[in-house]
Formats: structure tokens, C-alpha cells, sequence
């Protein structure tokens, strides 16, 4: 007998925050959690974009600047949270871009992807008191990691498989999260999730025409739209799944339909590799896991 369909659970009296909310994957998730009555903060870098994705949102939702390309705005916006958040939805993120460099000097990529979010995670996360989402993606399967060149600053650079490796890296971030959670003895769970192929406009910033018009034929003929998109976001964000979880949709490939419990690369269930990788990703953004959680959760 097949399941129905997976439906958002009641969000009253909760508080989740959506990084990169003003369009696509994000806008979506937001629209949701707001709909089932969360108060949704929608962390974005442009803030009258931000407010205009907001107007079309029912319930309580608030706009707050955050770049995560840049250390300085994840740390303003980090600090000046107070009071309890349910949710972290850490959402935002850049697909296989041309070459570029954050405001800090880190490979756009994964310095937007994956250091953005580190960061900002662990900044926030004495206020955390459910869970943190990272969304991840299927193309984590063709990144690797180099943990001596993550600036890719001696190899020739590949925006897919730059992309593939913050990808895998969120995937690794979650790993080590949820395991210095559970050390921790913190009820607090790292879950991640990918969306299979989505129609957003996530793919058209390559720089490149003919992968533009392959990513727009793709978003034609395969994929599916973005709220069913964020369906995997939204069930490892509300669903009681256990800590460490990846979900994903459940049709062939991955590419499209209900979320589910997915499989990952064996990289990325490397717990060396995840415990390598925080120790650099610590290092680079001179943020790391508080110790001992503090009671700020209200």
C-alpha cells in the first residue's frame, strides 16, 4: 500500500531560520514552515529581495542580512540572534560557478556552501534546540576533498567538481556535527537532505552557454518543480528521523518524488575524513563547536 504524501507537520510556536530564502529551494521551505505556522526568519544577502519574497508569505516571517560569502555578516547576524531557534535550515548555496573568491579569500564554492554554514552553525547553535538541516546534493558523489589545497590554489579548477566537493563537504559537516552532538549528550539533531533536480535558478549562473542550455533543457524534461523540491529539506527538518540522517527523493536516480532515507558516497560517511575536515574548516573561520553548550535556549 502506497504511503500518502508527506505533509508538514504543525510548526506552532516554533522558529526556524532558511538561509538564501528569496527564490527557489529556499522561498519554498520558508513557504511552507510558515504556512504551518512557524515564525520563519529569512536569512538572505539582499534584503529588498528578501522583503519581497516576504510579502508573498503567510504568517509571521521577518528578513535579517546575512551573507555567507562574507565571515563578518555571518558573525553580525549570528549575533545579534537571542531567544530559542527550532530550526536551522542552512539552504544557501552556488552551483558550479566560474572561479571566484569569498570576501575572506576561500573558494567561492565552498567557501559560500560549506564554511559559510559551518560557521554560522556553530555560532548559533547554543541557541539550536531541535535541529540544524543541511542541504546537500546528489553531486557530492563526484567531489572529493584535498584538505591541503581547499582553495584550489595548486590544481586546475573544475566549477563541477569544485561543486562536488562543498557538496560532499556538507554532507561530512553533518557527520561530525551529529557525533559531537551525541558526545555532547545535546538533544540536538544534524540532519541533511538533497532535491533530487529541481527547476530553480540555481543552474543558470555557470557563465557558460552551453551548459546553461543543457541545466535548461534538464529543468524542462526532468525535473520537478521547487516545492516538491523542498519536500526533502522539509521532511529532514520536521519528520522525527534520527540524528545524522540524509533524505532525499525517492523515485529513480534520486531525481525526483517523496522524500525519503537516502544513501550517501562512502566518502562522505567517513568519519576521519569529517573529523579532518572540521578541524580545517575550524581553522579557516575561527569558529568551532561551543563547548560547553550554553543554556540560551528559552
Amino acid at each position: 500500500m502506497t504511503p500518502p504524501p508527506f505533509t508538514v507537520p504543525s510548526q506552532a510556536g516554533r522558529t526556524a531560520v532558511v538561509t538564501g530564502a528569496t527564490s527557489g529551494l529556499g522561498l519554498a521551505t520558508a513557504r511552507a514552515l510558515a504556512a504551518a505556522g512557524a515564525r520563519v526568519v529569512l536569512a538572505v544577502r539582499d534584503v529588498a529581495r528578501g522583503e519581497a519574497a516576504a510579502a508573498g508569505l503567510t504568517g509571521e516571517v521577518e528578513v535579517r542580512r546575512l551573507d555567507l560569502a562574507d565571515l563578518a555578516s555571518v558573525r553580525a547576524f549570528a549575533g545579534a540572534w537571542t531567544g530559542r531557534l527550532d530550526v536551522l535550515v542552512a539552504n544557501a548555496g552556488i552551483m558550479m560557478v566560474p572561479r571566484g573568491r569569498t570576501a575572506d579569500g576561500f573558494e567561492l564554492q565552498f567557501g559560500t556552501n560549506h564554511l559559510g554554514h559551518f560557521a554560522l552553525t556553530n555560532l548559533l547553535l547554543p541557541h539550536v534546540a531541535d535541529r540544524v538541516v543541511t542541504v546537500s546534493s546528489g553531486a557530492h558523489r563526484m567531489g572529493g576533498l584535498d584538505l591541503t589545497d581547499l582553495a584550489w590554489e595548486r590544481r586546475p579548477y573544475s566549477p563541477e567538481r569544485a561543486y562536488g566537493a562543498s557538496k560532499l563537504a556538507n554532507l561530512l559537516f553533518t557527520l561530525e556535527l551529529q557525533r559531537r552532538l551525541t558526545a555532547a549528550g545535546s538533544p540536538v539533531r544534524a540532519t541533511a537532505a538533497h532535491p533530487g533536480w529541481s527547476a530553480t535558478n540555481l543552474q543558470g549562473h555557470t557563465g557558460n552557454r552551453v551548459k546553461h542550455a543543457a541545466m535548461a533543457l534538464g529543468n524542462r524534461v526532468v525535473a520537478q518543480s521547487g516545492e516538491q523540491g523542498a519536500l526533502p529539506t522539509l521532511f529532514a527538518a520536521t519528520a522525527d528521523l534520527p540524528g545524522g540522517s540524509y533524505a532525499g527523493p525517492e523515485g529513480a536516480f534520486e531525481l525526483r518524488g517523496q522524500p525519503t532515507l537516502v544513501g550517501r558516497s562512502r566518502a562522505a560517511s567517513d568519519p576521519g575524513l569529517a573529523a579532518r575536515l572540521w578541524t580545517a574548516s575550524a581553522e579557516l573561520t575561527g569558529a568551532d563547536f561551543p563547548t560547553p553548550l550554553s543554556a540560551a535556549r528559552v
